[in-house]
């Protein structure tokens, strides 16, 4: 697998109890005001894309689309993952500028 710096900072988010995966869990955390960002697969259904993207437009939540379920999941030590919410600011505003760089 490449070397990815934004899969790394999922990691080390994940490491450090920053982030909730699954979609139940990012939709609480986008809810609830804890969410910074959200990362949804590129792969993922269009019917939970718009969801989401529907959900961050109106709780104002930057939202990006990346990788695939299998590299989330891999990044974060579990199978696969569609959607994942990291609640940090800090690890949130590292990723989105990684993000930002591959645009």
């Amino acid at each position: 697998m490449r070397q990815d710096k934004v899969l790394s900072l999922v990691g080390l988010s994940t490491k450090a109890g920053r982030v909730a995966s699954g979609e139940f869990a990012v939709e609480k955390a986008v809810k609830t005001g804890t969410a910074c960002l959200v990362i949804v697969s590129a792969e993922a259904s269009g019917n939970t894309r718009k969801k989401f993207q529907n959900m961050c437009a109106y709780y104002e939540v930057p939202i990006y689309f990346y990788g695939t379920k299998e590299e989330l999941g891999a990044a974060m030590g579990k199978e696969f993952r569609a959607s994942l919410a990291v609640t940090d600011a800090g690890l949130s505003d590292a990723i989105m500028k990684e993000l930002a760089n591959r645009d």
